[in-house]
Protein backbone atom coordinates (compact mmCIF):
# COMPACT_ATOMS: atom_id res chain seq x y z
CA UNK A 1 0.00 0.00 0.00
CA UNK A 2 1.32 3.40 -1.05
CA UNK A 3 0.75 6.29 1.71
CA UNK A 4 0.35 9.92 0.68
CA UNK A 5 0.69 12.75 3.10
CA UNK A 6 0.77 15.93 1.37
CA UNK A 7 1.76 19.91 2.46
CA UNK A 8 2.12 23.05 1.05
CA UNK A 9 5.44 22.10 -0.64
CA UNK A 10 4.99 18.98 -1.50
CA UNK A 11 4.14 15.35 -0.56
CA UNK A 12 5.94 12.59 1.85
CA UNK A 13 5.10 9.42 -0.04
CA UNK A 14 6.24 5.63 1.88
CA UNK A 15 5.78 3.05 -0.73
CA UNK A 16 6.83 -0.71 -0.60
CA UNK A 17 8.32 0.51 2.82
CA UNK A 18 10.47 3.06 0.94
CA UNK A 19 10.03 6.78 2.51
CA UNK A 20 11.12 9.93 -0.02
CA UNK A 21 9.36 12.88 -0.66
CA UNK A 22 8.07 14.64 -4.23
CA UNK A 23 8.54 18.39 -4.19
CA UNK A 24 5.84 20.20 -5.37
CA UNK A 25 8.26 21.49 -8.62
CA UNK A 26 8.45 18.24 -9.29
CA UNK A 27 5.06 17.20 -9.26
CA UNK A 28 3.76 20.30 -11.43
CA UNK A 29 6.56 19.54 -13.98
CA UNK A 30 5.36 15.90 -14.08
CA UNK A 31 1.85 16.65 -14.15
CA UNK A 32 1.94 20.04 -16.41
CA UNK A 33 -0.30 21.50 -13.96
CA UNK A 34 -0.85 23.88 -11.00
CA UNK A 35 -0.05 21.77 -7.85
CA UNK A 36 -3.37 22.95 -6.19
CA UNK A 37 -5.24 21.04 -9.14
CA UNK A 38 -3.14 18.02 -9.41
CA UNK A 39 -5.18 15.30 -7.72
CA UNK A 40 -4.07 12.11 -5.71
CA UNK A 41 -4.53 9.63 -8.30
CA UNK A 42 -2.28 11.79 -10.47
CA UNK A 43 0.16 11.57 -7.65
CA UNK A 44 -0.27 7.78 -6.72
CA UNK A 45 0.48 7.02 -10.57
CA UNK A 46 3.77 9.45 -10.81
CA UNK A 47 4.76 6.60 -7.94
CA UNK A 48 3.16 3.43 -8.12
CA UNK A 49 3.02 2.17 -12.22
CA UNK A 50 -0.20 -0.06 -11.36
CA UNK A 51 -1.75 1.95 -8.70
CA UNK A 52 -5.22 0.39 -6.59
CA UNK A 53 -7.24 3.72 -7.09
CA UNK A 54 -10.35 3.71 -4.67
CA UNK A 55 -12.58 6.05 -4.09
CA UNK A 56 -13.25 9.58 -6.47
CA UNK A 57 -9.83 11.68 -7.46
CA UNK A 58 -9.32 14.52 -5.07
CA UNK A 59 -7.29 17.69 -5.80
CA UNK A 60 -4.39 18.64 -3.35
CA UNK A 61 -6.19 22.05 -3.02
CA UNK A 62 -9.09 20.64 -1.62
CA UNK A 63 -6.96 18.18 0.60
CA UNK A 64 -4.93 20.95 2.13
CA UNK A 65 -5.37 24.03 3.73
CA UNK A 66 -2.47 25.83 1.94
CA UNK A 67 -0.92 29.04 3.67
CA UNK A 68 0.66 31.03 0.51
CA UNK A 69 -1.80 30.53 -2.24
Amino acid sequence: MTELSFDDNGVDVVYEGTSFRLERELIEEATEKSYWDVTDHEVLRIVDPDPRLTGEPRQIGDLIEPRNR
